[in-house]
């Protein structure tokens, strides 16, 4: 048995694998790449590169397993030999599914892929379809977000390693969910990042938050493209993963004729066709560009979804009556019609809060909603509040949290989910790091501290590095048990399922949702899709509020509160039936 090494560093004079401890010089190919067979070498065994003679032995910039850590040797990795069950598996679309945003080491308190596993169950009963993990590429430390990773190839090992990802992956087939995983090519974390000593993958040409740019478009590119492009079908061809979520590609300076999102998105289709299964990419951008979604043949990058931060925000601020920060041109009932009807609010009006211009429209008319993901909470919404508090510890009354689920639910967009929403978990989700090298962990620590600092924060900011931060975060699976959550676990479960069942509520049209708001004596806001009716009271008074045209037997299909009820004569002379509707309530009705 033997292996075939290859690595690409343009710049060297002289490069050798060491296998074993014993080095093996490699030959030079065209375009910087490096070549050497070692026999011997099989599955487990460790190596890493020496470059012009250097004492230092370097991990694979494509390592498929790091079994030590970031700064760890690589270790050979066969994925021929792991036994997959899900042949039959053909994906699922996107369209009509509802995302369920995950983070493996804090999703359950042994914070591994064999522990999430065994929780895929809940995820069926609740009705879920695709699971979205963050980041799983291995980053420094046990623990963290996943967004610092520096091995873009070797799934995290303290959450289980390549096997244990792939056991993930195949049982959630197993159930019949998709599995999207959140991949970050717009940055690398600095604790074990050794990719720029083997070639140009950074430019300084760009400036990001994070120091020098990835080098999509100056001197050495191609190659550098390839290696994104290549990991991303790597991750849905030997893990069998049906999407993957594409962080904040705003952050990625491309000024090529083809932008590397373009390149991703026919490469990824022409995988789908390859393979014989569904896959789809998903972006998260604040540029409310609809381009990303538009189709390549239109003049679009051709992507299948990005996230919808204004629903978010549009959805948030009218739920908590927050204003701070970003939230500060949104939260009145209008802007939540404008974010129901028009997908982007920012849509070419005035930001506020950036002090410019922003967005352009959504043609409402051509693109189907199921393009946009909705959502009421995720791991930066939460986890970036200075004590990451989620969203049932901001509301005046808990009503409010089954009005702010059934109007994710049954919007027209796609729904996700943060773990633990469904039953209203009160642990906190914080950020949190596990740096080793001092210097960088103090650093992260003031830093965070001075962030909220300048926004004039004066309460406690839990230290990242601090193992407590990272404990109070994990989801707490007695919660569920509990007669309050539990009935907010069933209020979701009724609404995944009711939108399941109603045609109405799966139509991709933005154009064909209508929303009627007043806020001059109550706040209220009615939807309607189709033949259904939502009728939301968001205020503190009861409400009564037309359930259909005159003549109309209207009938409910969902109360959150037990006093909701349908009255067929409530508004007198007009002969229409009305819904009454408590303080911080909701019905949904035919």
């Amino acid at each position: 048995m033997s292996t075939r090494f290859t690595v690409w560093a343009p710049a060297a004079d002289r490069v050798e694998v060491v296998v074993g401890g014993t080095g093996h010089p490699m030959e030079a190919r065209p375009s910087g790449w490096w070549e050497a067979t070692v026999a011997d070498a099989v599955h487990g065994t460790d190596y890493g590169f020496v470059l012009d003679g250097s004492d230092e032995v370097l991990p694979d910039p494509r390592s498929p397993w790091q079994p030590n850590g970031v700064h760890g040797q690589s270790r050979v990795y066969d994925h021929g030999r792991f036994a997959w069950t899900d042949q039959h598996w053909h994906g699922r679309p996107l369209p009509g599914s509802v995302l369920y945003e995950m983070h493996v080491g804090t999703f359950t308190p042994e914070g591994t892929f064999d522990a999430a596993t065994d929780r895929l169950d809940h995820l069926v009963a609740l009705g879920i379809d695709a699971v979205e993990l963050l980041p799983v590429a291995s980053f420094p430390g046990r623990h963290g977000w996943g967004y610092d990773g520096v091995h873009l190839w070797a799934p995290h090992e303290p959450y289980g390693g390549p096997d244990g990802l792939k056991r993930f992956v195949d049982a959630a087939h197993a159930r019949g969910l998709a599995v999207v995983l959140d991949v970050v090519y717009n940055h690398l974390g600095p604790d074990g990042n050794r990719l720029g000593s083997f070639g140009p993958y950074f430019t300084s040409a760009h400036a990001t938050p994070w120091g020098d740019a990835v080098n999509f478009d100056q001197e050495g590119s191609d190659e550098v493209r390839a290696f994104v492009v290549q990991n991303a079908l790597m991750w849905l061809r030997d893990y069998h993963f049906d999407g993957l979520r594409l962080d904040a590609v705003h952050a990625i300076t491309d000024h090529s004729a083809t932008h590397l999102l373009e390149e991703l998105g026919r490469a990824v289709a022409a995988e789908s066709a390859h393979l014989g299964r569904q896959l789809f990419l998903i972006a998260e951008s604040d540029l409310n560009d609809p381009r990303l979604v538009t189709s390549r043949e239109a003049g679009g990058y051709g992507l299948d979804a990005q996230w919808s931060d204004d629903f978010h925000h549009a959805l948030h601020a009218a739920l908590t009556g927050e204003r701070q920060g970003y939230y500060c041109d949104f939260g009145s009932l209008e802007t939540l019609k404008k974010a129901l009807t028009r997908v982007f609010v920012h849509d070419g009006t005035m930001s506020t809060y950036r002090g410019r211009h922003h967005g352009r429209p959504v043609n409402v008319r051509e693109t189907p909603a199921h393009r946009f993901l909705g959502f009421l909470q995720n791991h930066d919404q939460v986890g970036n509040r200075a004590s990451g508090d989620r969203i049932g510890a901001l509301l005046p009354s808990p009503g409010l949290l089954k009005v702010g689920a059934a109007l994710l639910l049954l919007a027209p967009f796609t729904p996700m989910l943060f773990m633990g929403e469904e039953w209203g978990a009160s642990t906190p989700w914080c950020y949190f790091t596990d740096h080793r090298d001092p210097e960088l962990a103090r650093a992260v620590s003031e830093g965070r501290r001075r962030e909220f600092a300048r926004h004039g924060w004066a309460g406690e900011v839990p230290d990242p590095q601090a193992v407590d931060t990272f404990r109070r975060s994990v989801l707490d699976w007695t919660e569920p048990d509990d007669p309050y959550h539990a009935d907010l676990l069933e209020w979701h479960r009724a609404l995944i399922a009711l939108r399941r069942s109603e045609p109405d509520l799966n139509d991709p049209r933005p154009a064909a949702v209508q929303v009627g708001t007043d806020e001059s004596t109550a706040r209220w806001l009615v939807m309607r899709r189709g033949g259904i009716g939502v009728a939301a009271n968001l205020g503190d008074v009861p409400v009564a509020l037309p359930a259909g045209p005159p003549g109309a037997r209207p009938r409910l299909l969902l109360a959150s509160d037990p006093a909701i009820h349908l009255d067929p004569g409530a508004l007198g002379d007009s002969g229409r039936a009305a819904v009454e509707l408590p303080a911080a309530s909701i019905a949904i009705f035919r």
